[in-house]
Parts: C-alpha cells; structure tokens; sequence
C-alpha cells in the first residue's frame, strides 16, 4: 500500500524516464480486460427497472439541457444589443456547461448520452444494445420536444416564433454543403472526446492520471459551439435540432432539418470508426 501512496503522489513524474502521458509504454499495475462486445437485441433488458430507470434519466436530461440551452439563446436574441447579453460565448457556455452537469449527474444511471448521435456512436461500437439504443433516442427525443416547449410557454408563443424558437438552420451565408461538413466535423470532435473520456482501456493504462469524463465531453460542446454557431446555429444533437424545429415548426427550420440528423449521424459513424480501429489498436501492456 505504501508504494501505490507512493506513486499517487509522484504522479506523471513516476514516468519522466519513459514516453509522454498517454502513450502505451506506461505500464501501470491495473490489469485490463477487454469488455465483451453488447448483444445486439437483449430481451432481459425489457423486464428491468434499470433499463427504463435509464431512459427516465435520458428524458430528464435532455429536457433540462433543451430547457436552459434554447432559453438561454432566446435571451441573446430578443436583446436590441448583444453587448447586454451573454452573446455567443454565453451560448456556447451554456450548452458545453449543461453538458458537463447533466452527464456528471447521468452517468451512474444511462451513461449520460442525451444525444442520439453519442447513443449512435457507442452502438456502432458495440457498447450497447439496439433495444437500449432506440429506447435512448426515443426518450431523448421526447425530452427535447418538452423542454423546448416548457421555453415556448414561458416566452409565450408569439415572441417565441419572432425569434425563431431556438431552432437550427444553415446561415444564409453557407451552402447546406457546408452546413452538413459542420455538422459532421461538430459531431466527430464530440464524439471522439465521448469514447476517449470513457475508454476503459485508456483508464487502465493512465490509471495515474485523474480523469473526470463529463469535463473533457462538456469542454468539446462549448468548442463546437463556438465554431459553429455562426454556421448551422450548432446542432450535433438531432433530439436538441428536432424538439425545437417542431416546436417552432416552421418552414425554414425543416428546410435544412435533414442536415442535423445525417450530419450527426455521419460524424458519430467515422468517430466510432476511429476509435475503434485506430485507438483501440493500440496494444495494452500490463505487469
């Protein structure tokens, strides 16, 4: 016990002899076992209260993250000046923050998703069940559209349709061409960050380095954000772009509503195939 004090303390420096932080050369005293892939349809899962305590905790999230994040632009834009409001910056903050609560307070119960395009992912990667998988969109849908409209009823509906409802859409300025690679691009940095904060292997191997996932995954959003609010408004969500689209529901924001479901869908896809194939090849050495 007191050597592993020992190299608590000491840290990264334990390893100032070897490669950076990071790299397969540091050999900890963990051992690690590769997870065994998820089944693809797991009947056992419907008869247990987790697996719906887990979509109750999807829904809750994402109607909270809907809730603050599409109030929170409604604020900046009904502002006769952006300079007595949050801005952009104020946006971004808001998504990426509630982001970092709302998987630091879920992901003990669902794993924190509350995004389809995260939940997409980590199917492809076989980290859960098609059934878990639909189920989590499903709820993760229906507490976006809720938020969203709980943001309608408090700004009522008139001024909650001037100023356009939170909803995503491609910028004047951008093709969809390039609304779609925002998209894409948006959704692999996050998605990427997702497997990277929560990969056992990497927990094992760095054990030495302190890691709080949700702040890594929180941080991405309010980069994104800041890239590409300008843009598409910034969706990498498809449940936060249709909970608004169908409340605001109209025309423009379901002219270019496709590109926040196939944008996501696509970035999640490549993120997964990444990680999967070249992060995860790297070998894992143990003592």
């Amino acid at each position: 016990m007191e050597g592993k004090e020992e190299d608590v303390r000491l840290g990264a420096n334990k390893y100032r002899e070897r490669q950076p932080i990071g790299t397969a050369a540091q050999v900890p005293d963990k051992d690690y076992q590769e997870p065994p892939p998820a089944p693809l349809f797991e009947a056992s899962e419907l008869s247990s209260w987790s697996f719906y305590r887990a979509g109750i905790a999807e829904f809750i999230a994402t109607f909270l993250f809907l809730y603050v994040t599409v109030l929170t632009v409604m604020g900046v834009v009904k502002s006769p000046t952006k300079c007595g409001t949050v801005g952009i910056q104020g946006i971004a903050w808001a998504f990426g923050g509630m982001i970092f609560a709302l998987v630091y307070c879920t992901a003990g119960i669902s794993g924190g998703h509350i995004n389809p395009a995260v939940t997409f992912g980590l199917f492809l990667a076989r980290k859960l069940s098609l059934t878990r998988a639909l189920y989590y969109i499903l709820m993760q849908c229906l507490g976006a559209i809720c938020g969203a409209g709980v943001v309608k009823a408090f700004e009522g509906s008139t001024q909650y349709k001037l100023l356009g409802g939170g909803a995503n859409t491609v910028a004047d300025a951008y093709t969809k061409g390039a609304g779609l690679g925002a998209e894409i691009v948006g959704t692999f940095v996050l998605v990427y960050t997702v497997f990277s904060a929560t990969d056992a292997k990497r927990s094992a191997r760095d054990s030495h380095v302190p890691l709080l996932a949700p702040l890594p995954i929180g941080f991405a959003v309010f980069l994104v954000h800041l890239a590409t609010i300008p843009v598409t408004g910034t969706g990498i969500n498809p449940a936060r772009s249709l909970g608004a689209a169908i409340i605001y529901n109209k025309d423009n924001a379901w002219d270019d509503h496709w590109v926040f479901w196939v944008g996501p869908f696509i970035g999640a896809a490549l993120a997964a195939l990444y990680h999967q194939v070249v992060i995860r090849a790297i070998p894992f050495k143990s003592k």
